[in-house]
């Protein structure tokens, strides 16, 4: 165990081992299992001080240090915290061109070309409210961040998770690939 206790102990964790799972173990690194603080009590409400922790810093890392640390899913769809170096290597293996993922994966692409949204206004946007259409758009939008189609903005502002082309926020990684 690392002894994670804060946010920069954290961010050194992410760019010593390059890629780390948040919860779940990646390559050998998870965030959670790296971090020294308490698991909620018996009686104690809330999530308690280690899943609070590791949940907001998987948020803040990438949004306070957007040029250092990247946050997104890799194949089997685990979330991942992953240092740029890092993320320059996986690229160019694990990007798939968007004409050549699902329909509903290109329905979600498309949607996002001209603005951001989060997923619930994306889920509305294209009538995938209910199952199965539901189902169909959460494993859409799970292919798009493995294929490093779309990622989450990096903003402390956004409440929930907003989506945005990859070659937007990334562009200098996804023009190397060309």
């Amino acid at each position: 165990m690392a002894g994670i206790r804060t946010l920069a102990q954290a961010r050194a964790f992410v760019k010593r081992v390059g890629i780390c799972g948040i919860f779940a173990d990646v390559e050998g690194h998870s965030l959670w299992d790296a971090t020294d603080l308490p698991d909620r009590q018996p009686g104690e409400r809330g999530w308690g001080q280690k899943v609070s922790a590791v949940w907001t810093w998987k948020n803040l890392l990438p949004a306070r240090h957007p040029d250092e640390i990247f946050y997104g899913k890799v194949k089997g769809g685990k979330a991942v915290l992953m240092s740029m170096a890092r993320l320059r290597e996986h690229y160019p293996q694990h990007h798939l061109p968007v004409r050549e993922c699902s329909p509903v994966a290109q329905r979600i692409y498309h949607a996002l070309k001209f603005d951001p949204m989060t997923t619930p206004e994306l889920r509305r946007h294209l009538d995938m409210t209910h199952p199965p259409q539901r189902n169909q758009f959460e494993r859409g939008l799970k292919e798009l961040q493995i294929t490093l189609n779309i990622a989450r903005r990096n903003s402390e502002e956004d409440e929930n998770d907003t989506w945005v082309l990859f070659r937007e926020q990334y562009l200098e990684i996804a023009a190397d690939e060309r």
